[in-house]
């Protein structure tokens, strides 16, 4: 992997100008004075009170932040839109909803329309007139999505495709007005913009969810819909590069909600242990509590640098793209945004459960928050991907980028300053076992725990070296150093953990597997300091100061 010395000064939240901090300010703003106070009218439903805030959303710009101004948007970057959604990420379902219709509902048109479709569909997208929705999954066809049942047949005269099937689990379902679908033909896959009024387009009911019960999710069912010729998106046969790029986005800006909606979790957490007291004293004064918010503060700390640190390199290189490589630029960064899903879902999935544990009985009851961000929170590990296809992507990216080059003999680290030298190591391991993967001829397609283990190891390199860059851009800010010094001993145990899982799998000869194994436990790694002393500090910091989490 790349030395940690050779990258550019990375982008991080502290980097937002005011003017794009007012942007910010003004989702936070809609959140909690239109959203929280309808949660339960959401939730009931009640869709003219849904369509009212979408309207609302488009009055204030922030269903345009991402369309270009020709056609009613603003037309800002990766990194404002991923500061929006991390706000919108305190909206509950409502925060599903939005991040559909901004994400997969819109950017297809942006990315892939051509002029007369972004004329006629990105206005009303962008003010809130008209909901997208985005139809890729199918009954039978859920992580395998390249391979739809769903039909399209160009009528005899050529000007319409007629289109059969059934799309499950649509979310804004029963509230778009447009719809991005995609169905098989004669030439691959294609894209189609299909119009909620056409001919044979229904919906089924809403299906009855564990979590996010405010948004829409239902079955769109298509039968002998004629869609004309012109709302073909993007190439006939060339849909799977629409749906694999606009995925990646997604990915990244579901990244950003989970961001924000456990921030959401550890504030309310916070506010409840300062209050609740056991033994005479608040609960947030035990050390096995201040431990807990310190790991849901530092959590979150390294997802968000990773994240922003995302962001900001996909705008660097799209910044100075041509429309024509946009689409290229945008798949080379198919493995990190992947890698934030993973990582932000997984960790909010922690920082819920964390602070449902931290409130006890009543964390289970429905009068408190927490209940509905926990069980809210879970389906953040399954769609746009699941956690498990998103590893084999990753760890895919990863093994074709670095299997020529890993070389057991050749891989080595340059000692430094303790956090750096964790890294250097982790990256050293993570070459020692591509390595061993490579030599032992495994086939990953079929072990796919190999890739699980890579794909982690890639994950905890990429949010310790983030996290590392932010600190020591932000140089006298003591508790982002600390965090820092966590994620880094933290990550290394775990990477040297997983390289030995691998090792002792791949290495049938005991003698060489006994090398490799010996070799690792002599390696010359920083002495380990004391975390518990710095997750008390970190704890006490936001207890004392709970506006810091945000």
């Amino acid at each position: 992997m790349d030395k940690l010395e050779d990258k550019m000064t990375i982008f991080t939240p502290e980097d937002f100008q005011d003017e794009e901090k007012l942007i910010a300010k003004t989702a936070e703003l809609f959140i909690k004075q239109d959203v929280s106070p309808n949660i339960s009218a959401i939730e009931q439903h009640q869709y003219d009170v849904t369509r009212q805030l979408f309207q609302k959303a488009g009055d204030l710009g922030l269903l345009a932040i991402e369309i270009p101004e020709d056609y009613g948007g603003l037309e800002l970057n990766k990194k404002i839109s991923g500061l929006v959604a991390e706000r919108m990420g305190y909206g509950g379902s409502f925060s599903v909803s939005y991040n559909i219709h901004a994400g997969v509902g819109t950017l297809p048109y942006v990315y892939f329309g051509d002029e007369s479709q972004k004329l006629k569909y990105l206005p009303k997208l962008a003010s809130g007139e008209w909901i997208g929705a985005y139809a890729l999954t199918e009954p039978d066809a859920g992580s395998d999505a390249l391979r739809p049942k769903t039909n399209a047949i160009l009528n005899e005269d050529g000007t319409a495709w007629i289109l059969n099937g059934e799309k499950q689990w649509i979310t804004n379902a029963q509230l778009a007005d447009i719809f991005v679908v995609f169905a098989k033909t004669n030439e691959g896959m294609t894209a189609f913009i299909v119009e909620r009024s056409l001919a044979g387009v229904s919906v089924g009911q809403e299906e009855e969810k564990m979590g996010i019960k405010g948004s829409s999710t239902a079955t769109l069912i298509l039968e002998d819909v004629a869609v004309p010729n012109d709302n073909v998106l993007g190439e006939v046969g060339k849909g799977h590069k629409v749906a694999m790029n606009i995925l990646n986005m997604a990915r990244l800006k579901l990244a950003f909600s989970n961001i924000g909606t456990a921030k959401q979790a550890l504030q309310l957490t916070v506010n409840y242990g300062k209050e609740r007291k056991q033994f005479q004293k608040p609960i947030v004064d035990f050390t096995m509590i201040q431990e807990k918010l310190a790991d849901m503060a530092t959590l979150i700390y390294g997802a968000e640098s990773a994240a922003y640190r995302t962001a900001g390199e996909m705008d660097d290189v799209m910044e100075l793209a041509s429309k024509e490589s946009m689409v290229h630029k945008i798949a080379d960064f198919a493995m990190e945004c992947a890698l934030n899903k993973v990582n932000c879902s997984e960790a909010l999935g922690k920082i819920v459960d964390e602070a449902v544990q931290i409130h006890g009985g009543y964390g289970y009851m429905q009068d408190y928050e927490v209940e509905r961000l926990y069980r809210d929170a879970r389906i953040s590990r399954i769609f746009e991907g699941t956690n498990e296809i998103n590893r084999l992507t990753i760890a895919k990216m990863l093994y074709k980028k670095h299997a020529h080059t890993a070389s057991t003999e050749n891989a080595a680290y340059q000692p430094s300053e303790s956090n750096h030298k964790y890294i250097q190591l982790s990256k050293y391991l993570i070459q020692i076992a591509i390595s061993v993967i490579a030599n032992a001829q495994i086939n990953l397609e079929k072990e796919q725990e190999y890739m699980r283990l890579l794909a982690d190891m890639a994950k905890d390199i990429y949010v310790m070296e983030s996290s590392l860059l932010r600190a020591e851009k932000a140089a006298y800010e003591k508790m982002k150093h600390l965090m820092t010094d966590i994620l880094c001993q933290e990550g290394y145990r775990k990477i040297e953990e997983s390289t030995i899982d691998i090792i002792s799998a791949a290495e049938t000869n005991e003698p060489i597997l006994k090398t490799w194994l010996d070799d690792i436990q002599h390696l010359n790694i920083p002495l380990h300091q004391n975390l518990f002393m710095k997750k008390r500090e970190i704890a006490r910091s936001i207890i004392d100061n709970p506006k810091s989490i945000s």
